[in-house]
């Protein structure tokens, strides 16, 4: 980077970005010295007047408070409008304090945990940013873009402050939706004032890093006006970003912008993504098992945790789960403590935690005997066919406990990350959303309207996993590929003929019959276990993981797919 300047230019350059709270100051200072002046004045000219005259003055006091405090009143009246228009991005935002806030950063890049892919990729970027000259003696120019891509809460504005730090430059941060005003130009007005403000402080700093957070929110793809100018102000927005990243180029060499998006590349605006400005894309995604562990060791450092806490279990439990999740998981178990009067957290408030996260609050529903007894033996059939057949998940949980509106649910897991996965999965997940139905019917001769009824009822799920598997995957009987689901989502379902319908939902009908079948043999098969397991959750109202077990070492009964069983408690 460039070597910082003069102490003196550094003054220069922070009086210039702040003039006018400076002036503001300087006049409030120097009213208050010219009131003490008069006052002192005023109180020796008073005690050397006439009784007379001091009485008239007396009477006149009254009089000058009352004005004095309407002064006042318009003084602050005005100086709220001014901070009005200031807060609107209207004039004064290019005189005073500008609206992208400015800090040195104190995040370690040893703290930096759970994406070691994206760290390495953004150490490149930092290196540059510290010795530039070395890559302009080899013709080479600077990243001025940086775009991190992922998903909410996985670390991208931490990546970012620890960028800073590492270089040990001043962070200006935005976030994308201050540039998103009612009026046209606002948004304009605002990028040209944040990147003024990094011009001045990357003269005074030696250099800067500009992070606008949630970019998505004004680089979008460009639109034509609606009305209202609407179009025109987002247009305009982005036209200025863009104005004003290519001038970087030109004029400084020492401002570098990041910014991070929850969205695709593709949902942003072509202009903003090609060659020059954002060359450097890093893709930030949920930790894997080992960084889970040690995402985990770190907060729990930063709390009272009880020595058996296990961190591996802890990463197995959370499979998915962003930093943010892990970071909420250990600060609940706290709460979980503290509720209990427990000085340290123990692996029990972690657990409580994670389901609290995860599966939501414990409801306040409170359900007669008879559903809760049906609700057992619903939840029975789902966790009877995922113990069995399914080939990556372990069930960890088994609940008749209200929550999130479901009155009961089985929760499976598997144990490590699967990117992909074959018809043999989508069979297992269709058998276990299905055997609620088949379990129903076995002790009751009927079924409720718990099986059907929403976007998330076993026969809605069912259904949208078999018509994946012949509609856009290939698994079909009768041999028919091609995404026609996509197909579908693009409107042009007329293109379809009457008989490639009918036969992908044969297909589709095909598949649940069969999974059909295959669920009433398997409970057929084990149904002392089923009803032994419908009659301990209905008892227990909540089995875990080891109860689960339990049940089934009981009746001496091995998973049918040949999964191995691994400890997760």
């Amino acid at each position: 980077m460039k070597r910082k300047p003069h102490a003196l230019l550094k003054f220069l350059i922070y009086f210039r970005m702040n003039w006018v709270v400076i002036l503001l100051f300087a006049i409030i200072i120097g009213i208050a010295v010219l009131a003490v002046v008069l006052i002192t004045v005023g109180m020796v000219n008073y005690l050397g007047m006439e009784p007379f005259s001091r009485k008239q003055m007396l009477s006149q006091m009254g009089i000058y408070m009352i004005v004095g405090v309407i002064q006042a009143a318009v003084f602050v009246g005005m100086f709220q409008i001014a901070n009005y228009f200031q807060m609107r991005g209207g004039f004064l935002t290019r005189l005073g304090q500008e609206k992208a806030s400015l800090a040195k950063t104190d995040v370690n890049w040893d703290d930096v945990i759970g994406m070691e892919s994206a760290k390495q990729e953004a150490w490149e970027v930092v290196e540059l940013l510290r010795d530039q000259q070395l890559l302009t003696n080899i013709g080479g120019k600077i990243v001025k873009g940086t775009l991190m891509i992922g998903p909410p809460g996985c670390g991208k504005t931490y990546l970012a402050k620890a960028m800073a730090s590492a270089c040990g430059l001043p962070l200006l941060s935005a976030i994308g939706s201050e540039f998103v005003g009612m009026f046209v130009g606002q948004g304009a007005a605002q990028m040209r004032s944040l990147f003024r403000q990094a011009r001045l402080v990357a003269a005074m700093e030696g250099g800067c890093i500009i992070f606008i957070d949630e970019i998505d929110a004004f680089a979008r793809p460009r639109m034509a006006d609606t009305g209202f100018g609407g179009g025109i102000s987002h247009n305009a927005t982005i036209n200025q970003f863009l104005t004003e990243m290519d001038g970087l180029r030109k004029k400084e060499n020492n401002i570098v912008i990041i910014a991070a998006t929850n969205f695709g590349e593709e949902e942003l605006d072509t202009a903003i993504m090609r060659a020059g400005r954002f060359d450097r894309k890093i893709y930030i995604n949920k930790p894997n098992l080992e960084e889970r562990r040690k995402i985990f060791d770190f907060y729990l450092k930063k709390v009272d945790a009880d020595p058996e806490v296990n961190a591996e279990i802890l990463a197995r439990r959370s499979l998915w789960s962003t930093p943010a999740d892990i970071d909420a998981i250990v600060r609940e178990a706290g709460i979980v403590a503290l509720r209990e009067k427990r000085q340290k957290i123990n692996m029990k408030d972690l657990s409580a935690a994670y389901d609290r996260i995860t599966y939501g609050n414990k409801s306040n529903i409170k359900m007669n005997e008879e559903d809760k007894k049906w609700t057992a033996y619903h939840e029975a059939g789902h966790a009877i066919l995922a113990y069995l057949i399914h080939p990556k998940d372990d069930i960890v949980k088994a609940t008749i406990i209200p929550r999130k509106g479901a009155l009961g649910f089985v929760s499976h897991l598997p144990r490590e990350e699967h990117y992909s996965h074959n018809k043999e999965y989508y069979l297992a997940q269709i058998k276990i959303s299905i055997a609620s139905y088949v379990a129903e019917q076995m002790k009751y001769g009927s079924t409720s309207s718990g099986v059907g009824g929403g976007p998330g009822s076993d026969f809605n799920t069912a259904l949208r996993i078999a018509r994946n598997m012949v509609w856009s995957f290939g698994m079909g009987k009768s041999g028919l590929i091609g995404d026609y689901q996509n197909r579908l989502r693009g409107q042009t379902d007329n293109m379809l003929s009457s008989d490639i319908k009918e036969k992908l939902e044969g297909d589709v009908q095909d598949i649940l019959q069969s999974c059909l079948k295959d669920v009433k043999e398997i409970l057929t098969a084990h149904q002392e276990l089923f009803e032994y397991f419908a009659q301990e959750l209905y008892q227990k109202e909540e089995l875990e993981y080891d109860e689960i077990q339990a049940i089934f070492d009981k009746f001496n009964v091995k998973p049918i797919s040949g999964r191995p069983i691994t400890k997760r408690s």
